[in-house]
């Protein structure tokens, strides 16, 4: 186990300080943890720790530590870890002293020490003066950032239709709130104060909030000062981006109508349901024990379903934009004592939120008034580490995707701001949020429901209707704080008050949690209970007759140690057997990325750290097309002869590739990915989709593509292979070659269930691929084409830090830990 030594704490806090500055020489010996496990606590921020302009050593000198990973994909040993992870310990670890320790007069027990990676080291008498030196660190490393969210956020508090927030923030777009948005996040301060322990949250956030602005008029920063609404607002872009799910009934529900209109009610419905994948039984779970989210079989009278082509145009645009702001990201591998070679968990695991310059996270090791806690934090959204380690555990999430926005129905009576509720008729209020753009900007003004914001207007059987978007965690982001805040002081010590920690934080998020003895699973969210007449997957009536029930309580979250397998492993995948998919989660099919994980963590009977940490890389550069869903392409291709020779050769060059681990690596970095096949699959892989999809979707085939496209395949920002279309893809044709299938979908695909059809439309395919690819590439010899390994490098948005790293889909802060004490 790895403690911050006492002595270490009491030298540092009788350094004095007069400013941070360039890496000084190593500083005198001085008493620190005991690491002579080095190999056991590792981490990585890639481009680095620093998120300042002009940029310094410490804005990109984790950089070459995370891609020098990249390309020894499972052959990484205990000797490499060192060389590719920094130390993960309270303390300096034996790092050397940067600059001279900070110290504040009106603080006298606050010490700010950083290391030589420039990471800051928070020690302090008591928790106000800890959570001041939090602030001042998150000002001094993150304000350009900082001050970037904060506006934007706000937009997020309030689900403003038709405005993703985070597209705000990254574009530079303005966002001028106005009083009313002002007042309505105020409350949220109220709603914490109600609560057992909110005084102490609030004392936090206001320490927090002096540290930051002190900081910032230290170095003359006459910009407004950040306030407690600026926190809220922050945290509720995080949460918007990484921590809600569902909302896209509206969209969905089209598609139904549509497929119903030309398929006929039960065979339109049939095809629909297989599309969804609600309880796909093949789908990769990260528990065995079975949680349920909602009634298993709905019978829908809570449910109104929208005509085909009726939402107009603003509800179009807010579905859209909604969907797109949601990300499905981060990864979590960890070894249970059964499968480990020390008899003690192994936890590799963390966050996937891009790459930027600044860098969205930043690190912070922090101790004192009961608080001791290393790891990162969303700049500006408080006072705590939110995804790290404590004394003896460490703990990290996953998005989850779990169902906590409902689309509501509003039957309109007399215009289109007044609605039917309880069966009196009611005036929609209206919301002036503000003004976005540049200049004056445009105004921000939306009706609302006693749902949430009208998002737009379609029909349903040809009565106009009015949609309301509902969030559970609508202006209650900083509710979660109390979860965070006992991750950081202590309370945890075991797998149940980690459950407990986890519960209170109302994002929807798969929390993983690791100490000497066990690994575990928490998933998190306010997660209403539904009316048992109402389906997950389509709007609900707005009629106050199916309003939400309450919120489920916490044993009923999917939980869990690790399961008979030893393994608990997240890509973004169900949590648990029959947890219902939200209405927005398409992709819970028999091909999902993590099946990589567990296929890598499967290959080592027993794990070491080293293995755990070999299996996540080598998934990381894994093509997930290759090596999972042409399980079902390549037996239909065998089973008759390719047209031409050109084709078959393709064939055979995607089959090596696939025999070769199927890896998107360009080693030698000469700008091409190092397999041909790689070419071969970018090109072919849309044409075999839509040959497999297109006989039964017909003319809705794009508007199934508009929702969730076709492929998700390797991008510069790293995070890849997300969509429900390769299981559509592998299941079907699996069925169709005879090969087992547990719960086949209903409807058959690809030549409407005829072999020969289907072979031919796929041989087609790859002919036409082929065709493409030889005029591209100027070479009729498939051998020596390549994909562009330059376009999918990882660059650090929006371009400020030149540097660039080879692809790769792993998170962008790493722990890899194991610990063998506890308190």
């Amino acid at each position: 186990m790895f403690r911050f030594a006492a002595r270490t704490r009491a030298v540092l806090c009788a350094v004095s300080v007069v400013a941070l500055g360039a890496v000084a020489p190593a500083a005198p010996a001085q008493t620190a943890p005991d690491f002579s496990k080095a190999g056991e606590a590792f981490n990585v921020l890639p481009p680095g720790q620093a998120g300042t302009f002009p940029v310094t050593p410490n804005s990109s000198d984790q950089l070459p530590l995370y891609d020098g990973l990249t390309p020894k994909r499972n052959q990484v040993s205990m000797a490499d870890l060192p060389q590719f992870f920094k130390a993960n310990v309270f303390g300096l670890g034996g790092l050397p002293v940067q600059g001279t320790p900070l110290t504040f007069p009106a603080r006298p027990g606050l010490t700010i020490t950083r290391d030589s990676f420039g990471v800051p080291h928070i020690t302090a008498s008591n928790r106000d003066d800890v959570m001041y030196g939090f602030g001042w660190v998150t000002a001094a490393d993150r304000t350009l950032l900082m001050d970037q969210l904060r506006n934007p956020g706000r937009a997020a508090v309030l689900d403003a239709p038709g405005i993703n927030a985070f597209q705000l923030a990254q574009t530079f777009t303005p966002f001028n709130p106005s009083q009313q948005t002002e007042d309505y996040i105020a409350k949220q301060v109220d709603l914490v104060m109600a609560q057992p322990g909110g005084q102490r949250i609030i004392d936090d956030v206001d320490n927090y909030l002096e540290g930051i602005n002190d900081q910032r008029a230290s170095v003359g920063n006459t910009g407004r000062p950040w306030t407690r609404n600026d926190v809220v607002a922050v945290a509720a872009l995080i949460g918007a981006v990484f921590g809600k799910g569902g909302g896209d009934e509206a969209r969905r529900s089209q598609i139904l109508s549509a497929l119903q209109d030309r398929l006929g009610v039960r065979q339109g419905r049939q095809v629909w349901e297989d599309l969804r994948q609600q309880n796909n039984a093949e789908t990769s779970v990260t528990l065995d024990r079975q949680f349920r989210l909602t009634h298993p079989r709905p019978n829908g009278k809570g449910n109104a379903q929208i005509d085909a082509a009726s939402l107009d145009t603003s509800a179009a645009r807010a579905s859209a934009t909604a969907q797109s702001a949601q990300q499905s990201a981060s990864n979590a591998l960890l070894i249970g004592a059964q499968r480990s070679a020390s008899g003690h968990p192994f936890f590799v695991a963390g966050p996937q939120v891009g790459y930027f310059y600044p860098q969205l996270l930043f690190e912070v090791d922090v101790h004192g008034g009961g608080i001791d806690a290393r790891g990162v934090n969303f700049p500006g959204s408080g006072p705590y580490v939110e995804l790290g380690r404590g004394q003896d555990y460490s703990w990290s999430a996953t998005s989850s995707g779990t169902d906590i926005i409902d689309i509501f129905v509003e039957e309109l009576c007399g215009d289109d701001t007044h609605y039917r509720f309880e069966g009196k008729c009611i005036a929609m209020t209206v919301f002036d949020a503000g003004r976005v753009g540049a200049g004056a900007g445009t105004p921000v003004i939306f009706n609302e429901t006693v749902h949430g914001p009208v998002i737009g207007y379609a029909t349903v059987d040809g009565e106009r209707v009015a949609l309301s978007s509902a969030r559970s965690t609508r202006n209650r982001e900083v509710v979660s704080a109390f979860g965070f805040a006992e991750l950081n002081d202590n309370t945890v010590h075991d797998a149940e008050s980690f459950y407990d920690a986890a519960n209170k934080i109302e994002f929807t998020f798969n929390w993983f949690y690791a100490d000497k003895d066990d690994a575990a699973m928490f998933s998190s969210g306010r997660i209403p209970v539904r009316h048992p007449q109402v389906d997950l997957g389509l709007p609900t009536k707005g009629t106050g007759k199916y309003e939400w029930r309450g919120f489920i309580s916490q044993n009923k979250h999917p939980h869990g140690t690790a399961p008979a397998d030893g393994t608990l492993s997240n890509w973004n995948n169900k949590p648990a057997p029959g947890w219902q998919s939200a209405d927005s989660q398409w992709d819970y099919g028999s091909v999902h990325r993590n099946d990589l994980l567990e296929s890598a963590a499967r290959s080592y009977p027993v794990h070491t750290l080293a293995t755990t940490v070999a299996a996540m890389n080598y998934a990381a550069t894994q093509d997930l097309r290759i090596a999972q869903a042409f399980r079902g392409i390549g037996p239909v291709l065998r089973s008759g002869a390719a047209p031409s020779a050109r084709a078959q050769q393709m064939f055979d060059l995607l089959i090596d590739w696939r025999d070769e681990g199927s890896s998107r690596l360009d080693v030698d970095l000469d700008g091409k990915i190092d397999h041909p096949g790689a070419a071969i699959m970018d090109k072919a892989w849309p044409k075999f989709a839509d040959a497999v999809m297109a006989p039964v979707m017909g003319s809705e085939l794009d508007d199934l593509a508009s929702i969730m496209g076709r492929d998700n395949r390797a991008n510069n920002q790293g995070s890849a292979y997300q969509t429900g279309w390769y299981g559509y893809v592998e299941k079907d044709l699996r069925r169709l070659a005879g090969r087992p299938v547990t719960d086949p979908y209903q409807t058959q695909f690809c030549g409407q269930g005829v072999l020969s059809v289907c072979r031919t439309a796929l041989w087609a395919a790859l002919e036409q691929a082929g065709a493409e690819l030889e005029a591209e590439q100027s070479n009729a010899d498939p051998s020596t084409w390549r994909a562009n390994a330059t376009a999918e490098g990882i660059v650090f948005f929006p371009g400020i830090l030149p540097a660039t790293m080879r692809w790769t889909n792993r998170p962008t802060f790493q722990q890899a830990i194991t610990y063998d004490a506890h308190r």
